[in-house]
């Protein structure tokens, strides 16, 4: 059966008008695709973008704070976003981190790591360990972080950062991270899941195709050494024990849905607290192509939820 005859209906329209990705043919026109749209800002968050020291020069990161803060220490989350490692920009989610910082309460940091095939891994991962470590360290006090309560987040290839930066903070032995939140993440370049032979149809927001393009730009000539490396596959990782609190979802149609359930599944045998949903008849970011459902409130407000519920013990 075809993906689209399986799709929620209030779901369908906006997906048949997709004009699909290509990123071997038109990388550019590819990005083009997830440029941001205007935004009609928020009053009650402020948001500034500065530039912080990387391994490979300057990484642009987006700020977002209550917009009437007092003098307390607020949480903090560091968001990473989605493309797929090869595609977008933090000025994509703005209305996203807005939303993050109303409903629980806390700053926003979004990184503007570097992309692949131009710059292959590690550049993404090093980047994004580099905006943790500046916001827990020489920003903290700058912000009013309070350094005891950070989370991580992330959407799609971002989820899959998210994942890979939990990974590489537990085994540097730091900053702290009581929460992550990789949704519906990409963690895996072998493609071998049912899920993965699934979403083939072109067009489709993330099919198979896409999925094997990205990686190879992203994991560059030296594939077979870096994808040996949890930091580059999240799913290649021996040990998911000691990661923080986890929540994630993903949609039934979604490539990556099996990836998923397989971490989450491993991540509660590691004794890792975890809370997942699987919503039927949606597709990969359902929620932000089509926000207005119900289905998709639901999904938003699970984890705007989870966050506050974590950064507010």
């Amino acid at each position: 059966m075809r993906t689209e005859a399986r799709i929620r209906p209030e779901l369908r329209e906006v997906y048949s008008q997709f004009p699909g990705f290509q990123l071997e043919e038109n990388l550019e026109w590819s990005r083009g695709l997830v440029s941001a749209a205007p935004l009609k800002r928020s009053e009650d968050v402020n948001t500034t973008s500065r530039k912080i020291p990387g391994v490979g020069g300057e990484i642009l990161v987006k700020i977002y704070e209550p917009a009437g803060r007092t003098g307390d220490l607020l949480p903090a989350m560091l968001w990473i976003h989605g493309g797929g490692y090869v595609l977008g920009h933090p000025d994509m989610d703005d209305e996203l981190c807005e939303r993050f910082v109303q409903a629980a309460e806390c700053i926003v940091v979004s990184v503007d790591y570097r992309l692949a095939p131009e710059h292959p891994y590690p550049a993404a991962i090093e980047d994004c360990y580099a905006g943790l470590v500046w916001m827990t360290t020489e920003a903290a006090e700058l912000l009013g972080i309070d350094v005891n309560r950070v989370a991580i987040a992330g959407a799609s290839g971002g989820g899959g950062l998210t994942a890979a930066l939990a990974l590489m903070a537990r085994d540097k032995g730091g900053p702290s991270i009581i929460f992550q939140m990789p949704l519906y993440p990409m963690l895996d370049n072998r493609n071998i899941m049912p899920s993965s032979h699934e979403i083939t149809e072109e067009g489709a927001v993330w099919n198979r195709k896409d999925n094997l393009a990205a990686w190879n730009m992203y994991l560059g000539e030296e594939n077979d050494v870096s994808a040996e490396s949890p930091y580059a596959v999240p799913s290649r990782a021996d040990n998911l024990a000691g990661l923080p609190p986890t929540y994630t979802c993903v949609g039934q149609l979604d490539l990556f849905r099996d990836e998923t359930i397989e971490y989450v599944t491993r991540l509660a045998q590691a004794a890792v607290d975890v809370e997942f949903h699987l919503y039927p008849g949606c597709f990969h970011l359902f929620e932000i192509f089509v926000p207005e459902t119900e289905v998709s409130q639901r999904a938003i407000h699970g984890y705007m939820d989870a966050m506050a519920r974590a950064l507010h013990p």
